[in-house]
């Protein structure tokens, strides 16, 4: 990120980061490309956030550690940024509280301490609490969900994909359509791409570690792309 940041003539006005990060130091530290940069930083969570403990959890969303970087996260918000009004939704599905097509079995966070006591005597108090502190963090919350679902937005902000991709949720395009947006940006995957619907709903998957413009264009690469695989019904792919 840094090395592309340099070469850039011109710096972005925003930048928003999809998730995985894995904060082995405070974000603020990692950020600081960003921030020389004159860019606003925005972020969303990934699964591979928490990989690290509460320790690495800490050092991306503890206001203590991060004091710039922390007012950029967008989790179940909507903001402007840039002229664009951005929602952000991270983390990804976990059975145990969402795993569609399937209902939710969980709809907000206070449920959780009275569902973990169904784990059996298996599970110590320790590995109970982790679990609770993890599930809570990282996974995709039908409150949080609604919440977005009730305001409107011109793009939405994704750590998990739609059914643009052949491992996608149908339910974040219908979180987009509800909101109002035209355009979903996703990570997780580690492949880019660009799709879009039959009502014009498009889609921009990003790989690890590239950056790309809201118009699809790379700024600069990242890892090298993982295989789409086959193109799932109902989403057209531009060539090119």
């Amino acid at each position: 990120m840094a090395k592309g940041l340099a070469a850039l003539d011109r710096p972005p006005e925003a930048v928003v980061l999809l998730g995985d990060m894995e904060c082995h130091e405070p974000l603020d530290s990692l950020a600081r490309p960003i921030f020389h940069a004159g860019a606003a930083l925005h972020w969303i969570f990934g699964n591979h956030d928490y990989d690290g403990g509460p320790e690495m959890w800490a050092n991306l969303v503890d206001p203590g550690l991060n004091p710039r970087s922390t007012t950029g996260a967008l989790h179940a918000q909507v903001r402007e940024i840039a002229g664009v009004r951005i929602a952000g939704l991270g983390g990804t599905f976990r059975p145990r509280v969402w795993h569609p097509p399937n209902p939710p079995r969980l709809r907000r966070r206070a449920e959780l301490p009275e569902d973990l006591t169904t784990l059996g005597p298996g599970w110590s108090a320790q590995a109970t609490a982790a679990l609770e502190h993890s599930l809570a963090a990282m996974a995709i919350w039908p409150e949080d969900y609604d919440l977005l679902a009730s305001q409107r937005a011109d793009v939405l902000v994704t750590h998990e994909a739609p059914s643009s991709h052949p491992s996608g949720v149908a339910v974040l395009e219908d979180l987009a359509r509800a909101m109002g947006a035209k355009l979903v940006v996703h990570g997780h995957h580690h492949v880019g791409y660009r799709a879009h619907a039959e009502d014009g709903l498009r889609v921009l998957g990003v790989g690890a570690g590239w950056g790309v413009s809201l118009a699809g264009s790379a700024r600069w690469a990242g890892e090298p792309e993982r295989w789409l695989g086959r193109a799932p019904k109902g989403w057209h792919f531009p060539a090119g």
